[in-house]
């Protein structure tokens, strides 16, 4: 069951910020010992994320697979990137850089919604908040300037 969602808003359009933030994200979720689900739009955008887990912070590690559009091959690693999130296994955290609505909210105890300044990321990222609102989820809005740490 879904406890909660937050949305993190990002004040510039970069989608490199915004890919880095869902990278911050699921490392503060890896160090409290939590699975990690991280939804991508695309395989190029699961590459670039699975190229920053690494290189992201100079002291970071984030043990991950990048699934893309495929079933992930290593479902014991704490972090997974993946496109197509159907079969949707579950996670403590899901972290949705996608555009979409995730399906099977369910499955998820927490999900953190990451939006930029992009104006069709911002309506979109509205659009699930709406939803969300309508099946009755509890809600957090955070607003981050540039550079600002979740």
């Amino acid at each position: 069951m879904t406890e909660r969602i937050d949305f993190y808003v990002l004040s510039s359009a970069s989608a490199r910020q915004r890919l880095a933030l869902g990278c911050r994200l699921a490392e503060r979720a890896y160090l409290q010992d939590l699975k990690v689900l991280i939804a991508a739009d695309s395989d190029a955008e699961a590459r670039e994320l699975d190229e920053l887990l690494w290189t992201f912070a100079d002291r970071s590690f984030v043990p991950h697979h990048c699934c893309g559009e495929t079933e992930c091959a290593e479902p014991d690693l704490p972090v997974h990137v993946r496109v197509r999130l159907e079969p949707v296994r579950g996670a403590d955290l899901l972290v949705n850089l996608a555009a979409r609505l995730p399906p099977q909210l369910e499955v998820f105890q927490r999900i953190a919604e990451v939006i930029d300044a992009d104006p069709e990321r911002r309506r979109l990222g509205r659009e699930r908040f709406k939803a969300y609102r309508e099946l009755k989820l509890a809600l957090e809005t955070h607003q981050l300037g540039d550079g600002a740490e979740p």
